[in-house]
């Protein structure tokens, strides 16, 4: 007949833990989280305060296609990306809005609403486009940060040749269309 083994105690294991070293890093480690917590919680808030409050959106008439500007994004995708030269507009901190339209080589549209803020290097999503020429506010509107990946190419393409060239903002919407039409805005040509 086998004898079971005593349980140890909540204090035995305490010291097993702390002669093992295992509690005093698992409390540095919790320890060492705090400040990040902290830091990030602080830059979230300088980012809100760069972003500036955002009033209601007030969304643009459903893109024309004599409105609509080409833009290209890479050799890579087969799809076009246009702008509606129509929906461009700009609000003081550095904020784009604008309506974009993606064709694939199907057919198929995709229209969205968006705004890009170049002062936190951010997009947002206000609208989708429906079929019947009518906007959907979007559900998720969250800031997003612009990355360059190939699933979201044009939003940096967007941000670094034709919005915010050097990290700085255009003028107005008619430097943006100027940009577009050249294939790129001049100061991000000549880096």
């Amino acid at each position: 007949m086998k004898r079971a083994l005593p349980v140890p105690t909540v204090r035995v294991r305490i010291r097993r833990w702390l002669a093992a070293g295992t509690l005093a890093r698992w409390l540095v480690a919790a320890v060492g989280t705090f400040p990040l917590a902290v830091c990030s919680a602080t830059a979230e808030r300088d980012l809100d305060e760069r972003r500036g409050p955002e009033v209601e959106v007030q969304l643009p008439p459903f893109p024309q296609t004599e409105h609509l500007i080409p833009f290209v994004v890479s050799a890579t995708t087969d799809n076009k990306f246009l702008i509606d030269s129509d929906s461009l507009t700009f609000v003081s901190g550095g904020l784009v809005r604008y309506t974009l339209v993606i064709i694939s080589p199907s057919g198929a549209q995709n229209v969205s609403y968006e705004g890009m803020n170049c002062a936190t290097g951010e997009r947002r999503l206000y609208a989708l486009g429906r079929p019947d020429q009518t906007w959907s506010r979007a559900r998720s509107d969250q800031w997003i940060r612009v990355r360059e990946n190939t699933l979201n190419r044009h939003h940096a393409e967007l941000f670094t040749n034709y919005f915010c060239p050097l990290g700085i903002s255009v003028r107005d919407a008619d430097e943006v269309r100027q940009a577009l039409r050249l294939g790129g805005h001049p100061a991000a040509m000549r880096r």
